[in-house]
């Protein structure tokens, strides 16, 4: 299967995907095939995919939805839910399937490569994307992923294909990623290397992580710390801990923490957490200033951390399992990528607070996060 093949190939490379997260499609006339949320398009086979029918899906727009938030996206999951063809009642599709589906071309692969979104998360996102793509590219604004999103594509191409009488085959989303569609596999990557190669150009090289170490001075006992807190507030024991020479320059201060110390993306929050604990320890080995720090956290946030920052030291992922804690840290070391390619692009953009606090409270994406995370 083709579509098989083309989500592997860009689920297998961790600059287009991390922590099983993106999501492909393939559509005839009457059928969606799209990928099912929780499901890792590295290894995903035929079963991964959920077989939606068309014809129920275009009829969601035509029905009006609830004003409030929370209200309208459940009726909206019903209804997609509702679109699954028999056979694949057991199956979740993925939150972006409407867009999916409203998108004119055979395939569609969105992907969140660290890359791309050093542009989609920088202050000069907008114009440097309108200067590279020549006005090819559709720009969307942030916006909460979901039915809001689907519907701002919607009418964002509606009006590219006014303006230009064809489709637009790249949709960056700011704050989030990027999709891409075409006809034929063969046209999905021609795409993507051409917006890699023109990313690339502009921001060339990377972060640099040498001198990675999963161990240092007093962090044993932070790590011991750590647990404790995570355990006591019901969060789950383990932590992870990292360090590397970029890792270090950003624990050195608060100030220089800064380009990481909120979210990019959804995905980010998903498996990383929306606001890094950021513990200054005064002296080296001060584990009061972590517990201090942490109840300070929990006070603030009502919620545990999932990745926490110890000056001078390094960045300790936290999680109910250890694959949980090392998808915190890998989504932390996404999000250093991150920074480094938007000081191309005038610097770090994070997401709103509101719309963090919707990521984070949005069933959808707990329910993505539980099933990644176990």
């Amino acid at each position: 299967m083709v579509l098989t093949e083309l989500s592997r190939y860009y689920g297998s490379r961790s600059d287009y995907v991390i922590a099983g997260g993106g999501n492909t499609s393939f559509k005839d006339e009457s059928t969606l095939y799209v990928k099912g949320s929780g499901t890792s398009l590295a290894d995903i086979g035929e079963e991964g995919f959920v077989r939606m029918d068309r014809r129920l899906l275009a009829g969601i727009w035509e029905k009006t939805y609830p004003r409030d938030g929370d209200e309208r996206e459940t009726a909206v999951l019903a209804d997609m839910m509702a679109a699954r063809k028999p056979g694949e009642e057991r199956k979740r599709p993925s939150v972006e399937t409407l867009l999916h589906d409203m998108l004119p071309f055979s395939f569609v692969v969105h992907t969140h490569p660290a890359l791309v979104n050093g542009l989609t998360c920088s202050q000069e996102g907008a114009a440097a994307a309108e200067a590279l793509f020549a006005g090819e590219a559709l720009w969307i604004a942030s916006t909460n992923p979901g039915y809001i999103l689907s519907l701002a594509v919607k009418n964002a191409m509606e009006a590219h294909i006014r303006q230009k009488r064809r489709p637009a085959q790249i949709i960056l989303l700011q704050n989030h990623g990027i999709f891409v569609g075409a006809g034929t596999a063969e046209g999905i990557r021609a795409v993507y290397d051409e917006v890699m190669d023109k990313l690339a150009a502009k921001a060339p090289g990377g972060p640099g992580f040498s001198g990675e170490t999963a161990d240092w001075s007093n962090s044993a006992e932070f790590e011991k710390v750590l647990g404790e807190l995570a355990a006591q507030d019901g969060a789950g024991a383990v932590t992870v801990f990292r360090r590397n020479n970029a890792f270090a320059a950003l624990t050195a201060s608060r100030a220089a923490f800064y380009p990481v110390s909120s979210a990019f993306t959804p995905d980010h929050i998903v498996y990383a957490g929306s606001d890094p604990l950021f513990v200054e320890t005064g002296s080296p080995g001060n584990t009061a200033a972590l517990r201090v720090a942490w109840k300070d956290f929990t006070a603030a946030y009502g919620r545990t951390p999932k990745t926490a920052a110890v000056q001078g030291m390094g960045i300790f992922g936290i999680g109910p399992t250890e694959k949980a804690a090392r998808l915190a840290l890998e989504l932390f070391t996404d999000a250093v990528k991150v920074a480094y390619y938007a000081a191309a692009f005038g610097g770090v953009r994070f997401m709103s607070r509101d719309q963090i606090d919707f990521i984070n409270n949005w069933e959808v994406e707990r329910y993505r996060s539980n099933v990644s995370g176990k």
